[in-house]
């Protein structure tokens, strides 16, 4: 691994009624690549995101960026870093490019520097021609350009982005990506928070997947993928015969049985491929339960998500209002 980029030791954040969103977080982030966050909601991803863009302070533990201590010199820190969080902070009645030169002002610099900062990264997102609109008039993926391109203005060494793609439609999220791609090419370090497995397992180099504010798993996707078993055996039965089902499994399968309520499976590891697949139908066949549907597959991101943390991303029960409504997202704790 190069030099990190990003060091977290131990990080610690409890909020009001000792809710732990981060308890004793450790971990590092090369430079120059795209590091995914992924967890259940409440899991401490935006907490700890937070935290490293200095809005929110840790209860203990350490956290440097860009080779500055946090605690030492926020201000440092500041000016090395692009945040675009989970809601696009534009101002409405603006233009596109009074938004961007407003931010760039916000970072320092001078009104001609501010100007032509703000038409380069505007021409790089591919807004330059309409630019001069009023942000109100723009679609939401519109909206989410321009937001990102505020947070490049300052031209980051680190560039952090919450759910960057959320709300807005499949072409813009994919125009997305492609301008996400074309970053690294500045040496630009990307820290991607995403509820989205797909867009981790197209944009990220390295996936961190937290829960409970707790680093659980860490690696490339294939990694991730491996760590799970070479392949996953997906079962449904009818609702009547669930509980048998799952009781006749789990005395079968060594590694554990989860079921994933959003495709309304039944997902098992099955070591043995097909020999796997054989064993658990006999099993089932002798218990007089009969399957509405089976497949056989190697692992996603999907797949790891549902053994690390028991649930996947968009099925967990929201925990707390948004931030923009005056509470943290993951805790429900007041800010």
């Amino acid at each position: 691994m190069a030099e990190p980029i990003i060091e977290v030791d131990g990080l610690v954040k409890v909020f009001r009624g000792n809710v732990r969103a981060l308890d004793g977080l450790s971990l590092q982030v090369e430079q120059g690549i795209v590091y995914g966050l992924l967890g259940p909601n409440g899991a401490g991803k935006t907490t700890l995101i937070r935290v490293l863009t200095t809005l929110l302070a840790a209860d203990a533990g350490s956290a440097s960026v860009a080779g500055i201590d946090l605690n030492a010199d926020p201000q440092a820190v500041r000016s090395r870093i692009g945040l675009a969080g989970q809601f696009a902070a534009v101002d409405d009645y603006l233009t596109g490019r009074e938004n961007v030169e407003l931010v760039g002002r916000l970072y320092g610099f001078s009104r001609r520097d501010a100007r032509q900062r703000a038409a380069t990264v505007l021409e790089r997102i591919g807004m330059l021609d309409v630019a001069d609109r009023q942000v109100k008039t723009y679609s939401g993926g519109m909206r989410r350009r321009i937001d990102l391109a505020a947070s490049l203005v300052g031209s980051p060494q680190v560039l952090f982005l919450d759910e960057p793609t959320t709300g807005i439609d499949p072409a813009s999220r994919r125009s997305l990506w492609e301008l996400i791609r074309h970053l690294l090419d500045d040496g630009t370090t990307i820290v991607l928070t995403t509820q989205y497995l797909d867009e981790a397992d197209q944009l990220a180099d390295r996936i961190a997947v937290i829960d409970h504010g707790r680093l659980v798993s860490e690696g490339t996707t294939a990694d991730l993928k491996n760590r799970v078993g070479g392949t996953v055996l997906d079962l449904s039965v009818s609702q009547a015969d669930r509980p048998n089902a799952l009781a006749v499994l789990e005395e079968a399968v060594v590694g554990g049985v989860t079921v994933d309520p959003g495709r309304d499976t039944i997902v098992l590891p099955a070591s043995d491929g097909v020999t796997t697949l054989y064993d658990v139908l006999g099993r089932l066949d002798r218990a007089r339960i009969t399957p509405t549907d089976v497949a056989l597959h190697r692992p996603t991101l999907d797949d790891v998500f549902l053994a690390l943390t028991g649930s996947v991303p968009g099925n967990e029960a929201a925990a707390g209002a948004a931030v923009g409504a005056g509470t943290d997202r993951e805790t429900g704790a007041d800010r």
